[in-house]
C-alpha cells in the first residue's frame, strides 16, 4: 500500500470516527477541516440543500468572507449548483475559463466539488477552493468523491440520531401530557399544560389555543404559553372574540388539516385580527381542532426565524390538536359534572328539610290529636247564647286548620309513587358513576365495578336512587381521605319467592367507630364533625320507599361493605 493510499485511509477514518458526535452540526464543522487538510485548499465549504425550496444553503465554511452563507444557489446555478442538479464531481482548473463560476472570494483560480450522496439521492456539496490554476488534478476529484461519500453516510446517521433523540423527547413529553390530561381537573390547568407542551415541542416562542363558536363563525383566544421576551400584557388584548372572516387562523377550520404561514410579519397579515400583535414572529404553524366532526377550536405555534415545518411537525401538531380537543371537552364534561353534583347536593338539602318537616309534623299530629278529643267534650252544657260556644267554634276550626297542614306536611314528605317508573340498575349505575368520576380522581380512588346487566329492571325513582349511591360514594371518600379503592359488585337473590339485587359497595378506608355502629341510621348522628347526621337516614327512608333495604354488612379499620337491596321487576 503506497503512502498516498495510507493517508487517504488516515483521512477516512477520521470521518468516520466523526459518526460518535453527539451534534451533527459539530460534526459538520469537523469534516470540512479533516477534508481541505487532504488538499492544497485555501478556503473550502459544505452546503446542504434546502428540501423545502430546493436551494444549495452554505451550513460550514472555511477560509470564506462572513457573510457569505447569506446567499443560496439554486439547481445548476454556479459550480457548486452544477453538482447538487446533477450528482457529479466537478473540476475546474481555472475559474477564469468557466462561465458557470460564481466568486465568493477574491483571489480564486481553481475549484473542486463533490456531492453528498446518501440512500441515493444527493443533499449536499463540498467544495474547495485553491489560488493558483490547476491547484486541484483528477486524482484529487476522485479522493474528494471518496471522501464526501464517507461524509454524507457519517452526516446521514448523525441526522437520524437527532431525529430519534428529537422524536423521542417528543413522545416522552406527548406522554407527560397525556398523563396530565387524566390527573388533572381543573380546564385552565389542563389548557395551560397543553400550551406549554405545545411551545416546547417545537421549541417555539408562542403557543396558542382558540375557541371556535361554530353557531357565530368567531374565535376566541382561550389559552398560550409564551416566551419571556414575548409581551404577556399584548396578548391578554387579544383575548377577544374575532370574527372568521378576518382571522388567518380559521383558513386552518376551512381546510380541515394543519396549515403552516410563513412571513406572518410583512404586510399582507396585518390585517388579521386573530394575530398576536408582536411583529417578531415570522413563521406559524395551525392545526384545526375537531369534537364529532364540528370545528371547536385552532392550535397554532410560531417561531421568531424563518421555520419550514416538515410532516413530522404537521403531523406531531394534529395529535397535539387531538389532545386538545380531549381537553376541551373535559373541561367542558367537568363544568357539567360539578353542576350536576351540585344539584344533587341541593336536591339532598331539600329532602332533609322535607324530612325534617315531616318528623316535626309527625311529633306534632299526636298531641294534636288528644286536643282534639279532649276538646270535643268541652261545652256540652254551654247555653245556647253563651259567648264561649263561639269560642269553641274558633279553637274547632284552628285545630282542623292544623290537622290539614299536618296531612299535607306528612304527604309531602312521602314519594309519590307516580313518580316511579322502570329503570335498568346498571344505566342509573352507569349515571351515577358519571357524576362521581371526576370526584374519585380528585381522592385518588381506584373504582372496580362489576355492574348488573342491562336487562335487570327495578321500578324507582331514578333521582332519589341516584341519591343514595352517591351518599354511600361520597362516606367511602371521607373515610379515604389518602385515597384507596372501592368496589361495586351486583349479586341476585330469590328470597321466600321474590327476586332482589344486592349492590355492595366495599371501600378500604377506616371503618364506622364501634360507638356510633347500632345506629348510623338515626337522624342527626354523624361521625364527622362537618357531617349533618341526615345522609343515611335519608337514604335508608328513600330504600324503604322503594320497598327495599340499606344494611351495614360489614365495617373494620381495613374498610366497610354498605347493601343496597331492591326488589326486582320481570324481565
Amino acid at each position: 500500500m503506497s503512502s498516498d493510499e495510507t493517508k487517504d485511509l488516515t483521512v477516512l477514518y477520521q470521518i468516520a470516527s466523526l459518526a460518535t458526535r453527539s451534534v451533527a452540526t459539530i460534526a459538520q464543522n469537523e469534516v470540512l477541516s479533516i477534508i481541505m487538510a487532504a488538499f492544497p485548499a485555501e478556503s473550502g465549504s459544505l452546503a446542504l440543500i434546502n428540501p423545502d425550496n430546493g436551494r444549495l444553503e452554505i451550513c460550514i465554511q472555511q477560509g470564506l468572507p462572513p457573510d457569505v452563507g447569506d446567499f443560496a444557489l439554486r439547481p445548476g446555478q454556479g459550480v457548486t449548483g452544477w453538482v447538487a442538479l446533477h450528482g457529479k464531481p466537478l473540476l475546474v482548473p481555472d475559474v477564469t475559463n468557466e462561465p458557470r463560476y460564481i466568486a465568493a472570494r477574491q483571489g480564486v483560480k481553481c475549484e473542486i466539488a463533490a456531492p453528498l450522496i446518501v440512500e441515493g439521492n444527493n443533499v449536499g456539496v463540498v467544495n474547495l477552493d485553491a489560488d493558483y490554476v490547476s491547484a486541484f488534478d483528477q486524482t484529487d476529484l476522485t479522493r474528494l468523491e471518496r471522501f464526501a461519500a464517507e461524509a454524507g453516510a457519517v452526516l446521514h446517521r448523525l441526522w437520524q440520531l437527532e431525529r430519534l433523540r428529537t422524536n423521542s423527547a417528543r413522545l416522552t413529553t406527548l406522554v407527560e401530557l397525556g398523563h396530565a390530561l387524566v390527573a388533572q381537573l381543573a380546564s385552565e390547568d389542563l389548557l395551560s399544560t397543553l400550551t406549554q407542551s405545545g411551545r416546547a415541542l417545537f421549541s417555539a416562542e408562542l403557543c396558542l389555543l382558540h375557541d371556535y363558536d361554530s353557531a357565530t363563525h368567531e374565535l376566541r383566544l382561550h389559552a398560550w404559553s409564551a416566551t419571556d421576551t414575548l409581551s404577556s400584557g399584548a396578548l391578554a388584548l387579544q383575548q377577544q372574540t374575532v370574527p372568521a372572516d378576518h382571522s388567518l387562523l380559521a383558513a386552518v377550520i376551512r381546510a380541515g388539516k394543519p396549515m403552516e404561514f410563513q412571513h406572518i410579519d410583512g404586510p399582507g397579515y396585518s390585517e388579521a385580527a386573530d394575530l398576536p400583535p408582536d411583529r417578531s414572529l415570522t413563521s406559524a404553524l395551525a392545526a384545526p381542532l375537531f369534537r364529532e366532526g364540528t370545528p371547536a377550536g385552532v392550535l397554532s405555534v410560531f417561531h421568531t426565524t424563518a421555520h419550514r415545518f416538515n410532516d413530522d411537525e404537521k403531523r406531531l401538531l394534529a395529535a397535539l390538536a387531538s389532545f386538545a380537543t380531549v381537553a376541551l371537552q373535559n373541561a367542558r364534561l367537568y363544568a357539567r359534572v360539578f353542576q350536576s353534583e351540585e344539584t344533587l347536593r341541593k336536591n339532598e338539602t331539600l329532602t332533609t328539610l322535607g324530612m325534617l318537616a315531616a318528623e316535626i309534623a309527625h311529633e306534632i299530629r299526636n298531641p294534636l290529636l288528644v286536643i282534639k278529643l279532649l276538646h270535643g267534650t268541652l261545652g256540652s252544657d254551654f247555653q245556647p247564647d253563651d259567648p264561649r260556644r263561639r269560642d269553641l267554634q274558633v279553637i274547632t276550626e284552628k285545630i282542623e286548620q292544623l290537622e290539614g297542614i299536618v296531612s299535607r306536611v306528612l304527604q309531602f314528605g312521602r314519594t309519590p309513587s307516580t313518580l316511579h317508573s322502570r329503570w335498568s340498575l346498571a344505566e342509573i349505575l352507569d349515571d351515577t358513576l358519571v357524576l362521581l368520576r371526576a370526584k374519585l380522581a380528585q381522592a385518588s380512588v381506584q373504582l372496580h365495578c362489576t355492574p348488573p346487566h342491562r336487562s335487570l329492571l327495578v321500578e324507582a325513582n331514578k333521582g332519589q336512587l341516584q341519591q343514595v349511591m352517591l351518599n354511600l360514594v361520597l362516606n367511602s371518600l371521607h373515610a379515604m381521605p389518602h385515597g384507596g379503592e372501592l368496589t361495586i359488585l351486583c349479586t341476585e337473590e330469590v328470597l321466600a319467592g321474590a327476586r332482589l339485587v344486592h349492590l355492595n359497595m366495599t371501600d378500604t378506608g377506616t371503618g364506622i367507630p364501634i360507638t356510633i355502629q347500632p345506629r348510623i341510621f338515626e337522624s342527626f348522628l354523624s361521625g364527622r364533625a362537618d357531617g349533618t347526621g341526615l345522609g343515611l337516614a335519608i337514604a335508608k327512608r328513600i330504600m324503604k320507599d322503594h320497598h327495599g333495604e340499606l344494611t351495614l354488612v360489614s365495617t373494620s379499620p381495613r374498610g366497610t361493605t354498605m347493601r343496597i337491596t331492591l326488589p326486582m321487576l320481570p324481565g
